[in-house]
């Protein structure tokens, strides 16, 4: 089919290749004949039965009036035929460019969908290709990100003498210390292992998940981390009631220094790089939820409160891949997300 419409000229209604050798139709003959036919009658008639036999000139004598009434009633008919041979040529000539049009348009029809079919494959891999970019770029800034330095270990010592996270495993519970009266509660709670603690942040996958429960019941032991993981969860269930899930959102890793920043006290400008939360409907629906719900908006400037506590004392033992880890927790997602919509990194 495809070869016949190539081998066949087509054209596309504008003008016709064959109509300068077209000639005179069917219509156009009809219509030469009766007029003949007609002026033949009416050359008969005058010649032979329009004179009056008693005076042979009569027939030359005649009033301008009625000569011209004689013209029209000879002409008229011709007339008549000739306008309606040139309608039926006219008829003609649109039917054959309709089909030559019609012809046109499914010609370029098939020829498009030849042309999608054998390029149909290209788009999904172009968009593949993208994909594979994006993701290893988005690998090669995390993992830019997380060995950018590394924290000398004498600094893993709290400031405060209370350690809030450890590296060292966890210890059993068999293992007591002797401490003097007056000892203050959080020196009585052990040192979370960071990897607990980073896990504890990151709550349970699913119900399955026993070294997330895990992590979760040793930091709920630990005041301060408890503290932050009940604000956390707190929040969270707050934004699922309007949809918003943190493994929904991608947000843009921010260098272990600008954390340390945070940590230190900087706010504002110096720290924008934390709101990296793209997502356009997460931020509205948050931001509309601040407005109109005190429930939420306590409860987000509560979680963003202790957030800030633990992280600065977190951060004063913990090393830049650590900090990278804790980044991507659910807790540190939403703390980019609220800390956005309040205007933290403003």
């Amino acid at each position: 089919m495809s070869d016949e419409r190539q081998d066949t000229p087509i054209g596309l209604g504008v003008s016709d290749p064959n109509g300068a050798q077209r000639g005179l139709g069917p219509g156009e003959l009809v219509a030469l004949a009766l007029s003949l036919v007609w002026l033949l009658g009416c050359l008969v008639f005058f010649l032979f039965l329009g004179n009056d036999g008693d005076n042979p000139d009569s027939g030359l004598k005649v009033a301008p009036l009625r000569l011209v009434m004689t013209a029209m009633a000879v002409f008229m008919p011709v007339a008549i035929i000739w306008v309606a041979a040139v309608a039926m040529r006219s008829a003609r000539i649109m039917r054959e460019e309709s089909a030559r049009l019609q012809a046109a348009i499914d010609a370029m029809r098939h020829s498009y969908l030849m042309q999608q079919q054998s390029s149909g494959a290209k788009p999904s891999q172009v968009e593949r290709k993208l994909d594979e970019i994006a993701q290893a770029q988005k690998q090669t800034e995390s993992a830019i990100a997380t060995f950018t330095s590394v924290r000398p270990a004498t600094a893993r010592a709290l400031s405060t003498g209370a350690a809030l996270v450890s590296d060292a495993p966890a210890e059993d519970a068999d293992d007591q210390v002797l401490l003097p009266l007056g000892t203050p509660v959080e020196a009585l709670s052990q040192p979370l292992p960071m990897a607990d603690f980073i896990r504890a942040l990151h709550f349970p996958e699913n119900a399955e998940d026993a070294e997330g429960f895990r992590a979760l019941r040793r930091a709920l032991q630990n005041r301060q981390v408890a503290g932050l993981v009940q604000a956390a969860q707190d929040v969270l269930t707050l934004l699922s009631q309007d949809g918003i899930y943190m493994d929904d959102l991608h947000p843009d890793m921010a260098r272990p220094e600008i954390w340390r920043k945070f940590a230190e006290g900087a706010r504002g400008r110096a720290v924008a790089a934390l709101g990296g939360v793209r997502d356009r409907s997460s931020l509205a629906l948050s931001a509309g939820r601040m407005r109109k719900d005190p429930i939420f908006r306590d409860a987000a400037h509560h979680f963003l409160r202790k957030f800030d506590q633990v992280f600065s004392a977190f951060e004063k033992g913990a090393s830049d891949q650590d900090i990278a880890a804790m980044a991507e927790t659910r807790t540190a997602r939403a703390f980019m997300l609220l800390g956005r919509v309040t205007g933290t990194f403003d």
